[in-house]
């Protein structure tokens, strides 16, 4: 497996993850307040990261510069589980969806390094496709009027995409370790839903074991496994490209939803997710294409300044 496929691969994963984080996450807060939930998943999340890196002897816990990004990704991802959450709460799954998918579309006009500045028009093809898919997946549960859950799941595709755009651009080319920049967004992300959750935090008392597994799973996997992946593959590659893959997440959720959730998969919504797939890898293979060429482009001067 060549070293493209390989993140593409460990993105799709990522993907997967975040897929199922969606009904694990409908288990957690029908037990316990979404703000307890959150901090919680933060928390297991961060006291996990901190143990990797005590397991690793000679390890710094992070440098000044891995402190710094670590505390604007941290930021910026709690902003986004926020919108979500209580966006999600004020609108349709349908709406929902749709809007947050929009990110795909999003991230690459946020991405401005020089090999995606002018992505061809095809590249943006594929990002419609991928929205129609996202829009036939959700629709079986019928759109509706804008109203405030909607601007909130708006407002997390905006949030979303600066995310993932932030974290190309704050990590790219530069010497942040992957697990470190981890363990500050965790740190952040307890810090701020601590202090949220303050009034609730009693309610931590009452939690079940089927929840703590739960919890568990979202902090490990959803969070720890999930960021510094994400982290890992967007160093390696671009914002755009890494959007599209991590735009198969509705394909997943609603894999989550019929095998482990028990729910059913109407005709359009497996249109649906056929054509997420289908757009998130022809993207995917367009903007490796152009990235390719810029990169040739750039180096083709150099060469021949060289032999001149």
């Amino acid at each position: 497996m060549t070293a493209s496929r390989r993140i593409d691969v460990i993105l799709l994963l990522v993907a997967a993850v975040w897929g199922s984080s969606y009904l694990a996450a409908k288990v957690a807060t029908s037990a316990a307040p979404v703000l307890v939930v959150i901090f919680l998943r933060y928390g297991l999340a961060a006291a996990a990261c901190v143990a990797l890196i005590g397991l690793r002897s000679g390890t710094s816990v992070c440098t000044r510069e891995e402190g710094r990004v670590g505390a604007v990704l941290g930021a910026t991802q709690a902003a986004v589980l926020v919108l979500e959450t209580y966006g999600v709460a004020h609108t349709s799954a349908a709406n929902a969806g749709l809007i947050i998918s929009l990110t795909i579309v999003i991230t690459p006009l946020m991405d401005v390094s020089g090999r995606n500045r002018r992505l061809p028009p095809t590249f943006f093809a594929a990002a419609a496709v991928c929205v129609l898919g996202v829009c036939l997946l959700m629709s079986a549960t019928g759109l509706h009027a804008p109203r405030i859950g909607d601007i909130l799941m708006l407002a997390a595709a905006l949030v979303r995409a600066a995310h993932v755009a932030l974290l190309g651009r704050l990590t790219g080319g530069r010497s942040i370790r992957p697990l470190q920049l981890t363990t500050v967004q965790t740190l952040v992300g307890a810090a701020l839903f601590g202090v949220a959750a303050t009034a609730q935090l009693p309610t931590i008392a009452h939690i079940d074991l089927r929840t703590w597994g739960v919890l568990i799973y979202l902090a490990l996997f959803c969070s720890v496994f999930a960021f510094l992946a994400q982290t890992w593959a967007v160093q390696r590659t671009s914002a755009s490209r890494a959007s599209l893959l991590l735009g198969t997440e509705p394909v997943w959720a609603v894999a989550a939803g019929i095998f482990l959730g028990g729910e059913h998969l109407t005709a359009i919504a497996a249109v649906g997710a056929v054509l997420v797939i289908a757009g998130a890898f022809w993207g995917q293979s367009i903007e490796r294409v152009h990235r390719v060429a810029a990169a040739e482009k750039i180096a083709c001067p150099k060469t021949l300044r060289t032999t001149l």
